[in-house]
């Protein structure tokens, strides 16, 4: 057998020329006359010339592959529309109880108890599986095309509908149905989210049922609420709230019928029953004693309230002071005043903004007809009373002198005088009084109720005292002082006067904050750290 020689016009040339010719025979079939053909590792591609940048990319093939995954999404699209509009489907949503709402678990167990659906759905499975194929072919197809291509190639792979979709997609059927296009149903917050283009698309939603504090069955006229409730809960306004045996007022009293024009009327009398007598401590001075008032003076009223007074907290409605000055003098007082609610350090007092805004300023009255005394008086009321167990007062002067030009008052600090004939006069403190009330506070009481958090004493207690110590965190926080968050008033009281440690009361806290949020309507907000 002989040896085999090349056909074609390549016998024609010399054999010099041969190599080069089928090479540029395959440059102009492949690549169009608009490039040259290369061959490196077992791939093949052309080397565009100047003129053709994008000869490695055949644009028609590309565009039809391209088009051909579109027409597979949207025949995906139509199965799922098939699948949805289908007897088995519908009919399924039509077998669905109305008189409760049903969760996600709930239409599952329906779902699975169809026969005919999961055949259907099986249906939709196997046709989807054909397209979701087909689709990866022309993917892999169209990579290749695109490889030396400057552009990526445009397409969305069908994305398969899981059960918990369709599941979802019959809720929104059944909750988000009220307008030309149904909306989706969020079953976290029991809510629709609409289409952009519908104001409203969600309708009635029935009450859930469960245990606890969810509803043993619905209203029969109003599916929407509540019915009867399990057993440790009571209905009130169409919701099952837990059972509340005692009022909050065995912890701790809040209320009091005293109104402004009363307190005004017993404080100008400076009527002893609303004093709330408190313990004077001060190292700077004395009551009763002429001081020099170039120096700041400290000095505070305690009450001791954990040695002497353990069943009682206090709010305080006032705060005054009977100032005297020596004749003459062009002293002017100046004070800056803390307030500490249930205990602690000075650092756990907070700053009384006095005349800031709309809180109140100093009142001064005349205790004699030489104006050497007065009573200075702060008035808090009851848009500003606020609990307390020390102030601290902080005295220092300033100078009043008359601008010649102006006509005006003008004050200035005092500078230290170390001549006695420059003394600028002295001054007294006679009385310093708080006003307020005592409230009853019963700490054993409050520590039993929040050992049920662990500890619970039947079915509902848990969320009962809960609830209780939610409503007691609520009224004390209440009376915080003003400012752009409220004081977590609460806090201190647990850390100072039930005397629990930081971390118990941070868990005490999350407890309340978890359960508040699965209240219906909860109402939760910010407040700042006041106590360590």
């Amino acid at each position: 057998m002989g040896d085999s020689k090349p056909g074609g016009l390549q016998v024609l040339l010399p054999e010099h020329l041969r190599e080069r010719f089928v090479a540029a025979a395959l440059s102009y079939i492949t690549c169009s006359s608009e490039g040259e053909l290369i061959c490196k590792e077992n791939d093949c591609w052309c080397k565009c010339s100047p003129t053709f940048p994008e000869c490695n990319c055949p644009d028609a093939d590309i565009q039809a592959m391209e088009d051909s995954l579109l027409q597979i999404q949207d025949s995906w699209a139509t199965h799922n529309r098939q699948f949805e509009e289908s007897e088995e489907f519908q009919a399924l949503l039509k077998r669905l109880p109305d008189d409760r709402f049903l969760n996600s678990t709930a239409i599952s167990q329906f779902w699975a108890m169809d026969t005919s659906l999961q055949h259907r759905y099986q249906q939709l499975g196997t046709s989807l599986k054909v397209l979701f194929k087909k689709t990866h072919r022309i993917v892999r197809r169209l990579f290749n095309l695109c490889k030396r291509c400057h552009r990526q190639p445009r397409f969305r792979l069908p994305k398969e509908r899981s059960l918990s979709y369709w599941w979802n997609r019959i809720q929104s059927l059944l909750y988000c149905g009220e307008s030309t296009f149904p909306g989706t149903f969020l079953e976290q917050s029991h809510s629709c989210t609409c289409p952009y283009d519908q104001s409203s698309c969600q309708g009635p939603i029935p009450c859930a049922l469960g245990e606890g504090p969810a509803c043993a069955h619905c209203a029969p006229d109003n599916s929407t609420r509540c019915g009867s409730c399990n057993p440790g809960y009571v209905l009130a306004q169409g919701l099952c709230r837990p059972e509340v045996a005692e009022s909050l007022e065995n912890f701790l009293g809040l209320e009091t019928d005293l109104q402004d024009l009363e307190l005004k009327y017993l404080l100008q009398k400076r009527d002893s029953r609303i004093e709330v007598h408190s313990i004077f401590i001060s190292n700077d001075m004395r009551l009763g004693s002429w001081f020099d008032p170039s120096w700041r003076k400290r000095m505070l009223l305690t009450l001791k309230s954990n040695k002497y007074k353990p069943g009682l907290v206090h709010v305080m409605l006032a705060l005054s002071l009977q100032i005297c000055l020596t004749k003459n003098s062009t002293l002017e007082p100046v004070m800056a005043i803390y307030v500490n609610p249930f205990g602690g350090s000075h650092s756990e007092s907070w700053f009384m903004p006095v005349n800031e805004g709309s809180f109140p300023d100093w009142e001064r009255t005349n205790v004699d007809a030489a104006a050497q005394c007065q009573n200075w008086t702060i008035t808090l009321g009851n848009r500003w009373k606020t609990f307390f167990e020390t102030v601290h007062v902080y005295l220092r002067s300033r100078i009043k002198s008359l601008d010649d030009s102006s006509n005006e008052t003008i004050y200035y600090e005092p500078l230290e005088m170390t001549d006695p004939s420059k003394n600028l006069g002295y001054m007294k403190i006679n009385t310093l009084q708080v006003f307020g009330y005592s409230l009853p506070f019963d700490p054993d009481a409050i520590r039993d109720l929040i050992l049920q958090l662990d500890y619970p004493y039947t079915q509902g207690s848990q969320d009962s005292a809960l609830l209780q110590l939610i409503e007691l965190r609520d009224r004390v926080n209440q009376l915080s002082p003003p400012g752009k968050v409220r004081l977590d008033l609460f806090s201190c009281l647990l850390r100072h006067r039930l005397k629990l440690a930081n971390n118990e009361v941070g868990r005490i806290q999350s407890s309340l904050r978890a359960f508040n949020s699965k209240l219906p309507n909860p109402v939760e907000y910010e407040t700042g750290k006041l106590c360590s």
